[in-house]
């Protein structure tokens, strides 16, 4: 009797955004390709995405070897191989459905094994999602083989899936996904993963061109674009707190109340002296509740007499188990965990929170900001993945940006915000006050 295995994958161009999943079927014995699926699946999650191609993998295997067929599973959604094999709860109630399908179809089988492998061991699923997506993208619909066929016809005005990644996601290229797994490849993550620790690395990449000197260019009535604002801008200076001891020694620092060094207090001080002169003139200072941050905003405070608001929301992200750990310590204690974090921006580190789930709480921290101080100047002080997180928001870009930021200790970045138009990134980690 045949034995089969199934690869499966599925990623989106946004998460949320343009989707499509990818399944290939094998013969277990010789890896005779025996059936593939794909398929552009319109707007949703990296996570429904996966699900929809472990579902089409499942269907497949049914119609080639019947009920009671073996199979192997493998695919490189830690969610999904965890939450099917039973080990992980499953808490996004959008994927209950999904898991249920899957489940039913699964007790039809007999499920031999359920295997996580990285990205670079499911190439093939991995292509054929990329050519559903890519089909999409130029109005066609994907056919086994790699063959296309003309899509149904669209409404006049609307955009397909792919037009849609391009148009307003910002993606440069056809085949990119939004996923990030190119940080669980061989060799351990890369400089811009690491960055995305509360750490102080150095970096080489040079200053930013555009001037914080803008922020008061509002009152003269500059706007956004091609056209005069119809109101004035929310300014939100973001100010990176100073140095910490986990900063230096570059170990995971999240909800752990580290203070200041010597140094970092000095940074801090030059921030202060900067912010106090012209152009800047600071109507609201907000911070994050950790006290690396607090003493970051108090010593600007004290040098501009204007009073310290705490937000929660400005918090870092809670980083679990890991918390006070390297990299490499990570590595080697947490080898699966780490690769599934790194793969999946809903996966959370052991007992601490999903770069998902620190997304959501920043952007409510933002327009909460932004609708109660229109047209002011607020210093948020805060951490890495927050401030990343803001910027990435105002660029309309995927959560995977946050690998493609860096950001120095006490560095300085402007976001504008106009009631009639898009968030405008004035600033990105200026740090002139530390030279």
């Amino acid at each position: 009797m045949t034995s089969y295995v199934i690869e499966a994958d599925g990623g989106s161009r946004g998460n949320p955004g343009p989707a499509g999943y990818g399944a290939v079927v094998m013969d277990a014995s010789d890896g005779q390709v025996l059936a593939e699926a794909a398929e552009a699946i319109g707007v949703t999650t990296n996570n429904v995405a996966e699900y929809r191609g472990l579902i089409a993998g499942l269907k497949a295997v049914l119609e080639l070897g019947g009920d009671g067929a073996a199979v192997a599973v493998r695919m490189d959604s830690k969610l999904v191989v965890e939450q099917m094999a039973g080990r992980w709860k499953i808490k996004n109630e959008g994927l209950r459905p999904l898991a249920a399908e899957a489940g039913s179809l699964v007790r039809r089988l007999r499920v031999t094994e359920w295997t996580w492998i990285p990205r670079e061991r499911n190439k093939h699923a991995d292509r054929l999602a990329n050519e559903a997506m890519d089909a999409a993208a130029k109005g066609l619909t994907w056919k086994a083989g790699g063959t296309t066929a003309d899509a149904p016809p669209r409404e006049p005005g609307t955009a397909s899936p792919g037009e849609q990644s391009t148009a307003s996601r910002g993606d440069t290229s056809a085949t990119s996904r939004s996923r990030g797994k190119t940080g669980a490849a061989k060799g351990g993550p890369s400089a811009q993963q690491t960055d995305l620790l509360d750490a102080g690395d150095i970096s080489d990449l040079s200053a930013p061109t555009a001037s914080v000197a803008t922020a008061q260019q509002r009152t003269r009535g500059t706007g956004t674009g091609w056209a005069p604002p119809t109101r004035v801008a929310t300014s939100l200076l973001l100010l990176r707190h100073g140095e910490t001891e986990l900063s230096v020694e570059r170990r995971f620092s999240g909800l752990g109340d580290a203070e200041l060094t010597a140094n970092g207090l000095a940074q801090a001080a030059a921030a202060a002296q900067r912010l106090a002169r012209e152009p800047y003139r600071l109507d609201v200072i907000v911070t994050s509740p950790l006290r690396r941050a607090r003493q970051t905003a108090e010593a600007v405070a004290q040098r501009t007499g204007v009073e310290v608001e705490v937000d929660e929301d400005l918090r870092e992200a809670d980083f679990g188990a890991w918390e006070g750990h390297t990299f490499t310590e990570v590595q080697r204690r947490w080898p699966d965990e780490l690769a599934a974090w790194l793969a999946d921006p809903e996966v959370a580190p052991p007992g601490g929170e999903s770069f998902a789930t620190t997304a959501h709480r920043v952007e409510a921290a933002r327009e909460r900001l932004v609708e109660r101080y229109e047209g002011k100047t607020v210093l948020a002080v805060s951490h890495v993945t927050p401030i990343k997180m803001l910027l990435r928001l105002a660029l309309l870009a995927p959560l995977q940006a946050l690998y493609r930021m860096h950001l120095d200790l006490a560095c300085l970045s402007l976001i504008e915000y106009y009631a009639d138009g898009p968030a405008v990134v004035k600033s990105f980690n200026d740090t002139a006050h530390l030279r």
